[in-house]
């Protein structure tokens, strides 16, 4: 890590507040982490309990489909991934699937947070061609142009770019659909888009009653219905079979049927033509 990054990690530790819940520290607990709070642990049990349970199996199948998005992405020889809005790391990560496909895989974690760029470049410092960068995803160009996103990514070769659970933090207002759009205009053609986004489409209730966990929390939460999700995928082709929750996108076996789980999470994968 350069002296820049070793400033902002110091800075992060300082910014840390460990008595307001925190959206990443939430799903690390969602996951079974280790790396959350008394605020984090209260919130997300009220998530928790108003999808009775089922925020937890969602968390899981999220994850479960990053890895699988991501060696499916490496058997079609994509080899550079951007993952945006990375959370605090888990393992294994975006780096150990694609190493399961393709040699030397190059990563660039992205995200604006303190408290997961502390965690990031503690952990993925020493994992080779990998990077951790503290951005913002609403601003493309810093996280484009970052000289460390330079030197891992190689702009005229595919680029897998991984949306995983974030885009629901921001607003209509931030325009997320225009965000991503920037992201894939850099990339060229054979690049992949996958992302995963939290739903009320299937209990519109509980979703509204679940998202209140998140409005005293870092980060506010939109669920967006199956419609939305897709306009992110305009001008790609959708990956068979499509916008689906993220347990049924390419399942390594059977899925199972948890009442309030899986369905809290929609998932696609989209190639740029």
């Amino acid at each position: 890590m350069s002296d820049d990054s070793t400033t902002d990690r110091d800075a992060g530790r300082e910014e840390i507040d460990t008595t307001l819940a925190h959206s990443a520290r939430m799903y690390d607990y969602y996951l079974g982490g280790k790396d959350n709070y008394q605020a984090d642990r209260d919130a997300a049990e009220k998530m928790i309990e108003a999808t009775r349970g089922g925020v937890r199996f969602g968390a899981r199948q999220n994850r479960a489909f990053l890895l699988r998005a991501v060696r499916y992405l490496a058997a079609q020889g994509v080899t550079q991934f951007l993952d945006i809005g990375t959370g605090i790391p888990t393992s294994p990560n975006t780096h150990d699937a694609a190493r399961e496909v393709v040699k030397d895989p190059h990563v660039v974690y992205v995200d604006n947070d303190p408290i997961v760029f502390v965690h990031s470049s503690a952990l993925l410092g020493a994992e080779g061609r990998t990077a951790a960068l503290r951005a913002d995803l609403r601003e493309p160009a810093t996280v484009l142009e970052h000289p460390r996103t330079r030197d891992l990514i190689d702009f005229g070769k595919p680029v897998g770019v991984l949306f995983i659970a974030v885009l629901q933090f921001l607003e209509d207002a931030d325009d997320p659909w225009a965000h991503v759009a920037t992201y894939l205009d850099a990339v060229p053609s054979g690049s992949h888009l996958a992302l995963t986004h939290f739903t009320h489409d299937f209990n519109p209730v509980g979703a509204a009653q679940g998202g209140k966990a998140y409005d005293k929390a870092s980060a506010r939460m939109s669920a967006r219905g199956r419609a939305e999700v897709g306009r992110f995928f305009t001008g790609l082709d959708l990956v068979d079979p499509g916008v689906v929750q993220a347990s049924r996108w390419r399942p390594d076996g059977p899925v199972a049927d948890v009442p309030g789980g899986h369905p809290w999470m929609w998932a696609a994968v989209g190639r740029k033509p």
